[in-house]
């Protein structure tokens, strides 16, 4: 090769890897989002819900300054935050996930469960305790109505076991905030219309509109994103927005979830 033929060689694997740098960072730094309109007999008017799931202690800009301005600019009437908001119990995944709070509740009230990270260790309880004086309605196996809806949630170590506790008596017209979605069968028996999870990551890399791979379900699992529907159950399923033990996403950008709840007429 000659002296010009080594320097064009050199310089196309140099703008190659730059090019492959800059994809694989927009693929886990820009927030896609997503939304859906579903209809309910028990809606009365139009709830908007954001629903934001599996941060893992991710910052998108300082202080996560630019999922803040989405929800801002969103309106919602609610902030559905669907557990793993944190990685590990560090002192700055704690005050990332205690700051987000804040920001998002000055927004729109925020109902919150737990996922398996925040189960890890003894630190949930703190835990549980910050998030809810920095503005959340902490459902931990519980009720509560915001925004003219009933929530219902269970705690990450419940749904770990597929347990879905007697939350009401009445599950006609509650939503269901459940981490992992591959229960989908125990809420749809439970009565549920409309659950929102996440965990699934979308299955880390996604090829052809299909997860590779995903806890609780495996390699090419089902449960991945999108809206799914069992029995008179919706499932919402959030693809999430930060990383867990496996550090990149492909074809899988960080998801913000915008469903608008209507009157089914």
């Amino acid at each position: 090769m000659t002296a010009w033929q080594i320097a064009l060689t050199v310089c196309g694997s140099f703008a190659a890897l730059l090019l492959l740098a800059l994809f694989i960072w927009f693929s886990n730094n820009s927030i896609v989002k997503t939304q859906y309109v579903l209809s309910f007999p028990w809606i009365k008017g139009a709830v908007k819900i954001l629903q934001i799931s599996d941060l893992h202690g991710k910052n998108f800009g300082r202080d996560n300054c630019r999922l803040i301005e989405l929800a801002a600019k969103e309106r919602p009437d609610v902030i559905a935050v669907t557990g793993d908001i944190i990685h590990k119990y560090t002192p700055k995944n704690v005050e990332t996930a205690i700051k987000a709070i804040s920001s998002l509740s000055a927004i729109a009230p925020v109902v919150y469960i737990s996922g398996n990270h925040e189960m890890r260790g003894m630190g949930y309880r703190f835990l549980k305790k910050e998030l809810a004086e920095a503005g959340a309605t902490v459902l931990d196996n519980s009720c509560a109505e915001v925004a003219g809806v009933t929530f219902a949630g269970l705690n990450g170590a419940s749904n770990k076991n597929g347990a879905v506790f007697n939350l009401s008596a009445d599950t006609s017209d509650k939503i269901l905030l459940a981490h992992m979605p591959h229960h989908i069968n125990r809420y749809a028996e439970a009565g549920y219309p409309l659950v929102l999870s996440g965990h699934a990551h979308g299955g880390q890399w996604r090829i052809f509109g299909r997860g590779i791979y995903a806890p609780g379900q495996g390699l090419f699992p089902r449960l991945t994103s999108g809206v799914r529907t069992v029995k008179n159950t919706k499932l919402v399923i959030s693809r999430g927005l930060g990383n867990s033990k496996f550090p990149l996403r492909l074809f899988n950008r960080p998801e913000a979830v915008i469903i608008t709840l209507t009157e089914e007429h």
